[in-house]
Formats: C-alpha cells, sequence, structure tokens
C-alpha cells in the first residue's frame, strides 16, 4: 500500500527563536538554516520580515543561501506585512508567504475587535493579495482549537477559494487534546468542499505537554503538514519536536503509515548545533537527542542491553546520528586520526582550519589524558565562532581565596600591540571581566553567565556561555577551556569582539582605542561599594 507523504515545516528560526534565550545573529541563523536543509525539512520558515530589518535580512539571506528547501515568512494579514513577506523570500528557489489572522471568538472580541464576517472577508482578502505576489500561500487560523467548527470551515473553505495552498489549524496556546485534534481535522477534512485542492497543516504549543501527540493525531486525521521545531523550542512551553514527530512516525509505522523526506542521522547533529549556536541544553531525560535518551545505568538494564539491545531500546543511536562507538585521542595521536575523528562527528574543514585545531587540540591533550567527542565538539564550535577577532587572551593571573578580595591581571592583545590592566572583584571571574572592561573602554554589563563541564572528571573541560550588553544590543560568547578562569575571559572576549566590532560598524569604522595609560570608567560592571570607595578616596 502506497503511503502518504508528511511535509516538515520547520519553524525553529522563527518560532523557536523567538523564545527567550535562543534569539540567533544573521551567521548564526544561516548555519542553523543550511543544517536544517541538510536535515530534510521540506518548509523552512526563516522569520517574521515584518518584525524587524535584522529578521528582514536573516530571512532574505536565508532565502539566497538554501536550495533546496522552501523558504517561508510569516505574516500577519495585512498589506504592508504581505510585502514585506514577499520583498524577503522573492530571491528564494521555492517562495512561500505565510500569514495569518486570529479566528476564535476569544480573539475577534478582545485582540481584534472584530466580527466573524469581518474577520473571514479579510483573511479572503488578504490571501487574494498574497497569492498575486506567490503561487504559493500559506494561512493560518490563529487559535484554530477554540475556534467554532462550523466558522471554522467557512474561513477554511474561503481560502482556499483565494488561492491558499495550505491551511494551518495551529493550537496556539496549547489548549487541545488528541481527540479534540482528530475532531477538528476529521471535520474539516469531511466538511469542506474543496479541502482537496489545499493541504492542511497543525501547528501544536506544548502548555499542556501534548505537543507531539496532537500533532501526531492531527496527521493520522487527516493532516499532511507538520509545523515543529528542533528540541521543540518556541514560545512559553515550546512546539512539537520535529525529532519526536519524525521518530514516532519511523518507529511506528503501523499506527502512523508516512512517508517523508527527513534524514534523521542528521538529528543529534541538528540538536547539537542549536545547543552550540544558543548555549542552551536540551533536558538530559529529552526524548531522542537528550545525554540520556540512549544511556542505561540500572544492572537489569544493562544485562538486557547486552543479551538484545532491543530490550530496552526501540531505536537504535546510529538511526538519529548519535556515535555508537568512539575512537579515543590523547596526546600521542596523530593529526590523520583526529582530522578523521572531526569527519566523523560531521565537520568538514579546510587543511588550515584542521592545523590549527591540531594545535589546540594537542595543549588541550597535555592538560587532559583523554579527549572524548564532547571534548573535540566544543573546541571545533570555540574556535569557529563568525565574531571578529579584535581582542586576543594573552596572559592573565588572579589572586583569589576566601579571605582576600580577587585581584586579576589580564594582558590583551589587539594587533601588534598588547594591554594590561588590574581590577578587583568580589570573585576572580568577576574581576577578570573588569579588567578586560577596563582594556577594552567600552562598558557592559554582564546579562547572563553559565558554566557547565563538558564532560565528567576531574580533568574536564569547562565550558562558560555569556551574554554582554551595551545598551544598543546583546552579544553572546562562549569560550572552553580546562581552567574556567580562562574559560569566562575567552566566553568575554567572543562576546566583546562582536561589540566592538558592532560599535565600529555603527560609528562609520572609527573603532574605540585604549588611551595609555587606561582610565576606568564604566559604571555597569562596577558594584555600589566600589563607587562609594572611590568617592570617598575622592
Amino acid at each position: 500500500m502506497e503511503k502518504d507523504r508528511i511535509y516538515i515545516f520547520d519553524t525553529t528560526l522563527r518560532d523557536g527563536e523567538q523564545a527567550p534565550g535562543y534569539s540567533m545573529n544573521l551567521e548564526e541563523k544561516i548555519r542553523m538554516a543550511l543544517q536544517l536543509e541538510a536535515l530534510g525539512v521540506d518548509i523552512l520558515e526563516a522569520g517574521f520580515a515584518i518584525a524587524s530589518p535584522g529578521d528582514f535580512a536573516s530571512v532574505q539571506a536565508i532565502s539566497k543561501e538554501v536550495k533546496n528547501v522552501v523558504v517561508a515568512s510569516l505574516s500577519r494579514a495585512l498589506e504592508k506585512d504581505i510585502d514585506a513577506a514577499y520583498e524577503a523570500v522573492k530571491h528564494a528557489k521555492r517562495p512561500r508567504i505565510h500569514t495569518f489572522l486570529a479566528t476564535s471568538d476569544l480573539h475577534l472580541q478582545y485582540k481584534l475587535k472584530m466580527s466573524r464576517d469581518d474577520a473571514y472577508t479579510k483573511a479572503v482578502a488578504m490571501v487574494k493579495y498574497a497569492r498575486n505576489l506567490t503561487g504559493d500561500v500559506e494561512f493560518s487560523l490563529e487559535d484554530a482549537t477554540r475556534t467554532d467548527l462550523d466558522y471554522m470551515c467557512k474561513v477554511v473553505e474561503g481560502v482556499i477559494a483565494a488561492g491558499a495552498s495550505v491551511v494551518n489549524l495551529p493550537d496556539t496556546v496549547g489548549y487541545a487534546t488528541p481527540e479534540d485534534m482528530t475532531r477538528m481535522i476529521s471535520t474539516v477534512m469531511n466538511k469542506v468542499p474543496n479541502m482537496d485542492k489545499a493541504i492542511l497543516a497543525v501547528h501544536c504549543h506544548n502548555d499542556l505537554g501534548l505537543a507531539v501527540a496532537n500533532s501526531l493525531a492531527g496527521l493520522k486525521a487527516g493532516a499532511r503538514q507538520a509545523e515543529c521545531t528542533i528540541c521543540g523550542i518556541g514560545e512559553r512551553a515550546g512546539n512539537a519536536a520535529v525529532e519526536e514527530i519524525v521518530m514516532g512516525i519511523r518507529t511506528r509505522n503501523d499506527s502512523y503509515p508516512f512517508e517523508y523526506n527527513i534524514n534523521t542521522e542528521e538529528i543529534s547533529r541538528s540538536s547539537r548545533l542549536l545547543t552550540q549556536i544558543t548555549g542552551v541544553k536540551p533536558n538530559p531525560s529529552k526524548a531522542i537527542v537528550g545525554a540520556n535518551a540512549f544511556a542505561h545505568e540500572s544492572g537489569i538494564h544493562q544485562h538486557g542491553m547486552m543479551a538484545n539491545s532491543l530490550t530496552y531500546e526501540i531505536m537504535t543511536p546510529e538511526s538519529v546520528g548519535v556515535m555508537n562507538t568512539s575512537l579515543i585521542l590523547g596526546k600521542h595521536s596523530g593529526q590523520h586520526a583526529f582530522e578523521k575523528r572531526l569527519a566523523d562527528l560531521g565537520y568538514t574543514l579546510g587543511k588550515e582550519e584542521i592545523k590549527s585545531l591540531f594545535s589546540e587540540f594537542k595543549n588541550l591533550a597535555d592538560r587532559k589524558k583523554t579527549i572524548v567527542d564532547r571534548d573535540l565538539i566544543a573546541l571545533v564550535e570555540s574556535s569557529s565562532q563568525s565574531s571578529p577577532v579584535t581582542w586576543e587572551l594573552e596572559t592573565f593571573v588572579v589572586n583569589s581565596g576566601n579571605l582576600m578580595t580577587s585581584t586579576a591581571c589580564v594582558t590583551l592583545r589587539k594587533g601588534d600591540k598588547t594591554y594590561q590592566e588590574v581590577a578587583m572583584g568580589t570573585g576572580p571571574v568577576y574581576a577578570s571581566l573588569r579588567a578586560v572592561e577596563k582594556i577594552i573602554r567600552h562598558p557592559f554589563s554582564l546579562e547572563d553567565y553559565s558554566l557547565q563541564a563538558v564532560t565528567e572528571h576531574r580533568d574536564a573541560l569547562g565550558e562558560v556561555h555569556v551574554k554582554i550588553t551595551d545598551g544598543r544590543g546583546m552579544y553572546r560568547g562562549r569560550g572552553v577551556s580546562t581552567d574556567v578562569i580562562e574559560a569566562s575571559i575567552l566566553s568575554c572576549l567572543s562576546a566583546v569582539n562582536r561589540m566592538v566590532d558592532d560599535a565600529a560598524s555603527i560609528s562609520n569604522g572609527k573603532t574605540l582605542k585604549p588611551t595609555s595609560p587606561p582610565h576606568f570608567e564604566n559604571d555597569m560592571l562596577r558594584s555600589h561599594s566600589d563607587k562609594e570607595k572611590e568617592n570617598s578616596d575622592a
């Protein structure tokens, strides 16, 4: 029996990126888009073009970059939004305009202040307007799961007649149950006379933890497009997860007899890249891609696994791109083994990049006895950040203890010159970052700091993620080292280099240069007690 084709609509770069902590810059969005293309998603929602100049630029850049995927931009049911969406995606090989309007009585009354008839008229008119710009138009009935079914069928029929090729029925607030989804999709499939001229889609949120179950119920009832994100990231509690929907279909094809275009071996790599870009790791118990998804500690489980992996694993690690074996690397390993392991991990790098990374690998191997995959991934990702290199760490010395004020002496290099400063703080990291700030003479505040071990044991790499702001923008940095102070400084410099590069662009190429001797003028990182002391000294 021929299986129905399911289309995967990935909105990681739009709905997912809207979630707190998941914002990405242009280079990061392009990198993620290329990985989503490698994953095999059918439609890539690149952003909300009208939202900001940055969103417009990223949608436009992604449209030009990817080749084998439909590129969509979201827009409200307004002509100016639709125009912006089209301008952003028109260079795509396969562009799509995705416009939406709320249809539930709750939204119509309190948010839009429109009648049902007015909303219907507007939806039809805006789909026609978009259809005159491009041949692929998707319309979403926002808050569909709380919309009157008869009215829903009327709107669906109207927008299809107006030219919509895809109609999406989202569970915008995660209110529905699988039974609700089955009833809604079945009703629309059976009552809308021109439903055969469009694809029905589902877009489920996870407020009650039912996003994937609701999506699968919708697909089983007749929807053929699933809208989802990597790791289920998104507004509030998130969206349905791409990997869970696809592996649910693959593993239980008896219940969900569908075909899809996803290359499941790229799932782990896609999740890993998202983590590397955003610094947010999935819960260890997260299905499919969590650190414990294929881990077995119970003796009974381990015994069963050794006898037959099917006893406790319903899918193989390899099926989602998780390596089951590892090549042990250390300080005696050669460049060929190093290069092969990077290739096995999915990295395609040039000779110069390999040479530079191998040198860093050797330095790391001198500090650690054994290098594992997670160390290599952290090494590559920390070295491949696209931020410009204006300031580089030369040396640092910290003096800290529980009965003293921490002091840091940091030396940075900029071009052929080095700059050194000493600063005090309530801890060694705080003191080090203050010293960095004194050197670069560009005030910033530390918005977020996270430290985590890349691997286990005492010689583990420390991975630090920071977010800083200078009042004009938010900048993210990442650093890894076996020394957590060094990792902290490196992550700060990664963010600082982005910040000063933006500042240089704003000032038309006039970079902020330190004078000698530098004078500390920043108020953002100083504590209240520091200021009081300076005032009393004066």
